[in-house]
């Protein structure tokens, strides 16, 4: 009797303890690629701040930066076998899973960064974050990064012709690739930490990118000219898995998705100024020309385009790209 006793004293022990654990707080993990004090880490942060706030005792949120859990090979993979719940890849890592998404990567698409704001806002915009749950991934936010601008090493920047012949470093992109095939230059794949080096050795003759990507890396210091084409746009998209995002419980799910609202915005707000900041340093420092474009010029590049433009639209859809086009208006 003696030993059944403690078997059920156990047996209920193990019950309370089980019951207590289902009403701990639910962990959920936000792991990135990047430093906390950029704009995708502070809106990380930010996210771990309003959600633990909106729902205390209920969620705990925590924020490994510096890929401190998984690098850009890995964390993909990490959320679809559910290891974390939410990451912020750069837009162009999504196109294995819906080509759609190389719409970002079209050149002269958009006019300026509100214009994606706008286009992001529209319901066409909204629908992409669905358009990979039959690949196990909810897109919840866009967040910025910036619109690329592009460099060369030549005292001239200012139509498509200028840049014909020249050496430009690219992302892995099919669509930047055909973006510069179609400007007569020659691309070169290159990764992000060994561009400086190219570009002071002469191994390329230029690059695209945000402003504040730019100063940071000091490309002004070693390219004569920077045009304001504001030509593409480098963002991120916030995701989670689906299965696991549809699973939570109504509360729990709409405290998220408000926490996610006042981080995007967090988090674009930062992007925004560091953009204007950094543009200001390289004006500042006088060693790269800051070349403005106007509106016939802008109108040339886009023309030069339109090549790109129809070899993608199969994939992208054509209803997208005009939605896209309309947001410039």
């Amino acid at each position: 009797m003696r030993f059944i006793g403690a078997m059920l004293a156990a047996a209920a022990a193990l019950a309370f303890s089980g019951v207590a654990v289902a009403q701990g707080p639910l962990v959920v993990k936000f792991s990135h690629v990047v430093a906390e004090a950029t704009p995708k880490g502070q809106g990380a942060l930010k996210f771990k701040e309003v959600a633990e706030k909106l729902l205390p005792g209920k969620v705990q949120v925590q924020v490994f930066p510096n890929s401190q859990l998984f690098g850009d090979a890995k964390e993909m993979e990490a959320v679809l076998l559910g290891d974390v719940q939410f990451i912020a890849p750069s837009l162009s890592k999504f196109d294995r899973y819906t080509k759609k998404i190389q719409l970002f990567d079209l050149p002269f698409l958009f006019d300026d960064i509100a214009a994606v704001d706008r286009f992001q806002h529209s319901p066409p915009g909204q629908a992409l974050l669905d358009s990979m749950k039959n690949r196990g991934l909810q897109g919840l936010a866009y967040w910025h990064n910036g619109m690329k601008e592009l460099a060369t090493n030549r005292d001239r920047l200012i139509r498509p012709e200028d840049v014909k012949g020249l050496k430009f470093r690219i992302q892995a992109s099919d669509v930047l690739e055909a973006q510069f095939r179609a400007l007569g230059a020659n691309p070169q794949k290159m990764a992000f930490a060994e561009v400086y080096q190219a570009l002071q050795t002469g191994v390329v003759d230029g690059q695209e990118n945000t402003w504040s990507n730019m100063y940071s890396q000091k490309f002004h210091e070693v390219q004569k000219t920077i045009a304001v084409t504001n030509h593409g746009v480098i963002d991120y998209m916030v995701v989670t898995n689906a299965k696991w995002w549809d699973g939570l419980p109504a509360d729990i799910r709409a405290g998220l998705k408000q926490a996610m609202d006042e981080a995007t915005a967090h988090a674009n707000r930062l992007a925004n100024e560091l953009n204007e900041r950094d543009r200001k340093r390289i004006e500042e420092a006088g060693k790269a020309k800051i070349q403005p474009l106007s509106k016939e010029d802008v109108a040339a590049w886009r023309k030069a385009m339109e090549p790109v433009w129809k070899k993608f639209e199969g994939d992208v859809g054509k209803d997208l790209i005009e939605a896209a086009l309309k947001s410039n208006q």
